[in-house]
């Protein structure tokens, strides 16, 4: 069953060889994008929908969540409002909660926070694991993310837990809950950051992951300058996260590299960080994305325009850097070449604006301007 979209003032396709188009239409059929290109010269479809002169772009792609968890966290971030600081220690709080939650219950959880992501405009979406912290807790929780989100990724080295000794908990983390959890995710990630893992910590989870097969992932340069950019370009990691603190050295091992620097600015907002210089990212060359961080400790936000508005108005990226930044590039850090852009071939997740023009989503933050969403060929927004 074909569907012609049509009435489309501005197509961002996100795609090097169409870019943006005015005027447009596109074919869906099935689950994948079968046409795109002038509406004047649209082939006839079964079906037709009219977007009456809207904006239209690929569906957001969030490649960093932490949506399995159960509990709250607001006192910590109302503390951290008052003037305390941000410590990777507060993890803690919400391993105890979520090992103490049914499997029902952590998934309630995880589909509230996957539909507030979809109905704002986030089609594609990978969570990880790292509030189990035994064995058996985070292949559970790989088993429960898999069963909605469409990557999953391994964060058993996220924190080592209270009284635990940390040599005894990362040969654990590289060692048996590795494979344990290894046929339930595609990705394992490290916390590479003062209070979590050093780097020969971080190394050692990091290369028996990639001894199983998995691609790497890692948390660097969040809390202040480190070494989990370094690391994430010499193991060839496809994504460091964070960057918030960087030395040039670090600009110029990402610009050189494959690695994607992944931002996460609702985060660096909600801990006082300072936000990370994406303009010095950007002209050196480095492949740049954006995430939500969506998390209850230091980032409970599932919303990508925010990020791309953020990104656009105090981060000095421009609005199709920003958008690229959302779509094509997170993509890119999760080895997809099926999401993030709209072209024939790819996976039919399209997002309508409310807005004739994507620079709505900078020039009226803070506006919900999510229209209509189709994810794999289904419009699911309104439903």
């Amino acid at each position: 069953m074909s569907t012609l979209i049509t009435g489309i003032a501005e197509l961002r396709t996100q795609d090097d060889d169409l870019a943006t188009l005015h005027g447009a239409a596109l074919v869906v059929d099935g689950d994948r994008v079968a046409w795109v290109g002038s509406a004047a010269r649209a082939p006839a479809a079964d079906s037709r929908v009219d977007v009456g002169g809207r904006a239209v772009l690929p569906g957001w792609v969030d490649s960093h969540t932490h949506l399995l968890f159960a509990g709250d966290r607001t006192a910590e971030f109302a503390a951290r409002m008052a003037g305390e600081p941000y410590t990777a220690g507060g993890i803690a709080t919400t391993v105890a909660a979520t090992r103490a939650a049914t499997d029902d219950e952590l998934r309630a959880n995880l589909r509230r926070h996957v539909a507030e992501a979809l109905a704002q405009g986030t089609t594609c979406l990978e969570t990880k694991t790292g509030y189990g912290l035994t064995v058996d807790d985070e292949v559970r929780l790989a088993r429960l993310a898999a069963e909605q989100v469409d990557e999953v990724t391994y964060l058993g080295a996220h924190l080592v837990p209270p009284g635990a000794d940390a040599g005894a908990y990362t040969a654990l983390a590289a060692g048996d809950m590795l494979a344990a959890v290894a046929p339930h995710v595609r990705w394992a990630d490290v916390f590479c950051e003062t209070g979590a893992f050093d780097e020969s910590r971080s190394r050692a989870v990091l290369t028996a992951a990639a001894a199983r097969g998995l691609g790497l992932r890692v948390h660097g340069n969040q809390l202040g300058r480190g070494p989990g950019v370094r690391l994430a370009v010499e193991l060839g990691a496809a994504s460091v996260d964070h960057c918030t603190h960087l030395a040039p050295a670090d600009v110029d091992a990402l610009a050189g590299s494959t690695t994607v620097a992944t931002l996460l600015p609702a985060c660096d907002l909600s801990t006082r960080q300072p936000l990370p210089d994406a303009r010095a990212l950007l002209d050196a060359g480095a492949a740049v994305a954006l995430a939500t961080n969506c998390n209850p400790g230091s980032s409970y936000t599932s919303s990508m325009a925010f990020c791309v508005a953020t990104a656009v108005l105090q981060m000095r990226m421009t609005v199709d850097e920003a958008i690229t930044a959302a779509t094509r590039t997170p993509a890119r850090s999760l080895n997809r070449q099926d999401v993030g852009h709209l072209a024939p071939g790819a996976r039919a997740d399209i997002h309508v604006l409310d807005a004739p023009s994507a620079t709505h989503l900078a020039y009226r933050p803070g506006v919900p301007l999510t229209h209509s969403v189709w994810r794999r060929g289904t419009r699911v927004i309104p439903p």
